[in-house]
């Protein structure tokens, strides 16, 4: 298989099917919401990706110096590549839309690859933290963007995570959010939302998994 510059698994899907990229948080791997993204739409091709970056042995899509500060010039680099992998999958697999799901560090390299590219149709930010004032992109106008965070989370502060859609929000995105009273775990109102949000009926029990995976 192909790796098109990541490690990743991948499911095909049906003919003509939506394609969906996971993205992990800090520390996880491809395996991390791969069964999650094939639950949440069996028919359509899912694409998981290891992040291409090591923090202390932690895998993430893109250097940073510090808690929430980033090293700018490796997140231009990591976007460009990871516009690249889903541009190259999408067009393989000849999917009839491209949507993103990610968390934590896998939701703020989707976060940013909306922001310069575009690209996917629909994408999924869980507790996303983008730390600057993103550039203004027309292109954004029309797409469909859940967002859902926590309240107290210390990673991604509500007020940053409200700000990044109102950002979408100015873009002409369409935008939900999905708050819970906690911090950066992933609770089950969140699947809820996602669910919901991506129209593919009801979820088996998956919510006690994920939170350990999101431990």
């Amino acid at each position: 298989m192909v790796d098109h510059g990541y490690v990743h698994k991948l499911k095909p899907g049906m003919p003509g099917a939506p394609i969906l990229f996971v993205l992990h948080g800090t520390g996880g791997d491809e395996n991390q919401f791969f069964g999650f993204g094939a639950q949440l739409l069996p028919e359509a091709t899912v694409v998981s990706p290891r992040g291409d970056v090591s923090e202390h042995g932690a895998a993430r899509f893109f250097r940073r110096t510090g808690e929430g500060v980033y090293d700018m010039a490796d997140l231009a680099r990591a976007t460009e590549k990871m516009a690249g992998f889903v541009k190259a999958l999408a067009g393989e697999h000849d999917a009839s839309e491209i949507i993103g799901l990610g968390y934590s560090n896998g939701a703020n390299i989707l976060a940013n690859v909306l922001i310069e590219e575009g690209v996917f149709e629909k994408a999924v930010l869980m507790h996303p933290l983008i730390p600057f004032r993103p550039r203004d992109n027309p292109a954004l106008a029309g797409r469909k963007i859940l967002i859902t965070a926590g309240e107290r989370d210390p990673i991604c502060p509500a007020p940053m995570t409200q700000a990044l859609g109102d950002y979408y929000t100015k873009q002409k995105a369409t935008v939900e959010f999905e708050w819970h009273s906690g911090g950066h775990d992933i609770r089950q109102n969140e699947i809820g939302a996602i669910e919901a949000f991506l129209k593919d009926g009801a979820l088996t029990k998956t919510f006690t998994v994920l939170s350990k995976l999101a431990g």
